[in-house]
């Protein structure tokens, strides 16, 4: 890996929704196809709304294949991080973080943050590679244009 290449990519904006709001819509892996900019998940089981460190949460992705993602950081309303693996494989070391930050009552920052710098799987390193600040931006567009609406 080059040194130019960066192995934590983070993308933000401000969105004119109260940030519980908001991370009604992140933590609860039901309604994270709605607003996924990568067109990656396909679906997932509700009832599996997250409320702490250590929980698993399940997903259907688009090409068919599931992934348990374990979350790693988990403040209430103001930030969610998780762990995906292959169901019963050891994570392969990239992380997915949420940060909510209200600015006021009707306005939030949210900062959308992939993280590759402890991954070990070297069949997910050119996807890793792949995933670009406007990727990201893609996903929290779609989020605000939900919690906008």
């Amino acid at each position: 890996m080059s040194e130019a290449t960066p192995t934590v990519v983070t993308s933000h904006r401000i969105v004119a929704a109260p940030a519980a709001q908001l991370f009604e819509l992140i933590a609860d892996p039901a309604r994270q196809p709605e607003w996924d900019g990568n067109d990656n998940l396909a679906e997932a089981a509700p009832g599996q709304r997250v409320r702490g460190v250590g929980e698993v949460f399940s997903t259907l992705l688009t090409q068919g294949s599931v992934r348990e993602n374990h979350v790693v950081e988990f403040t209430e309303g103001r930030l969610i991080a998780w762990r995906p693996s292959e169901p019963g494989r050891r994570q392969p070391g990239h992380l997915w973080r949420w940060e909510l930050e209200p600015l006021d009552d009707g306005r939030t920052r949210v900062v959308h943050t992939y993280d590759w710098t402890d991954l070990t799987d070297s069949n997910r390193l050119v996807r890793a590679r792949a995933t670009t600040a406007d990727m990201l931006s893609a996903s929290l567009d779609r989020l605000a244009a939900l919690a906008e609406s």
